[in-house]
């Protein structure tokens, strides 16, 4: 089973992205959030996807709507897409993506006026409960997602740690806390194969170099920073170049993890592999 993950967006998606996808045929299609500042265009543009998808909105998805409308207006025509809270509702690919707490800006917990308003008050351990029993939902012979848009506190306060804060000093651990402690609730029943999310860029403030993007802990859940900001670039030839993040399932067994950089026509151009862990079938 194959899944590509887009990671933030920052409206930067267009036809050729679709037509990009037409040549990879991933089994379903993830993204983390950080589509736009609210553009409702590109959000109906994803809803047209003729593949599997599974949506977690970002802290800039809300735009400067503080009301919560445009979050509102989102949500809705995503529909089944979003994952906030809750796990995806589908009959394949046989994977269960599992939404965190949408919106998130990391740096431990907290909801913004826009969240408050579409979702009511949320305590940290009510966002705990809710990953966790959604979770709890999940088939048992299904491999377990969680989509996230910042990642989880704990794994590092560097600025280039996978969640680390780059921008000021001191460079401190920007994850969710609330996404730890569930990720920590769940091993006492099941521990999540893959948390994918994005929020911290790869490229580091001031040209300082890039994050590390991938981890695993000892427990074996893996830990995947999709946030390749800008996702289009181009290669020597001047020819562009289309980011995804992509991951690979045989089962149960989490077998590859890596960032891919595509042509258009769906060329690979670039692999960065962060995982590779093939199972072993006894030959």
């Amino acid at each position: 089973m194959r899944l590509a993950i887009a990671g933030d967006l920052h409206g930067d998606w267009t036809c050729y992205d679709e037509q990009l996808l037409d040549h990879l045929k991933p089994d379903a299609l993830l993204f983390v959030g950080d589509l736009s500042d609210g553009d409702l265009r590109l959000v109906k543009a994803i809803t047209r996807l003729q593949l599997p998808c599974a949506v977690i909105l970002g802290n800039h998805d809300r735009g400067r709507d503080r009301s919560g409308e445009r979050l509102r207006q989102q949500l809705s025509m995503l529909g089944d897409l979003d994952c906030s809270w809750k796990l995806r509702n589908w009959s394949a690919p046989a994977v269960a993506i599992v939404g965190a707490r949408p919106c998130s800006s990391g740096g431990g917990f907290h909801l913004s006026q826009a969240v408050q308003s579409v979702f009511g008050p949320v305590s940290e351990q009510q966002s705990v409960d809710r990953i966790v029993q959604a979770a709890g939902q999940a088939p048992d012979d299904w491999p377990i997602v969680l989509l996230a848009h910042s990642g989880p506190t704990g794994l590092g306060s560097d600025a280039s740690s996978i969640c680390g804060r780059d921008w000021k000093h001191p460079h401190v651990d920007w994850g969710d806390r609330d996404l730890a402690i569930a990720v920590e609730t769940m091993r006492r029943q099941r521990a999540p194969d893959l948390v994918v999310f994005g929020h911290m860029h790869h490229k580091l403030r001031g040209g300082r170099g890039e994050r590390m993007t991938f981890h695993r802990d000892r427990f074996g859940t893996a830990y995947v920073n999709a946030a390749c900001v800008p996702r289009t670039g181009s290669d020597d030839a001047g020819q562009t170049l289309i980011h995804f993040t992509w991951v690979e399932f045989e089962g149960l067994h989490l077998s590859l993890v890596s960032h891919r950089w595509f042509h258009r026509n769906g060329a690979l151009a670039y692999e960065q592999t962060l995982l590779r862990n093939p199972m072993d079938r006894g030959h």
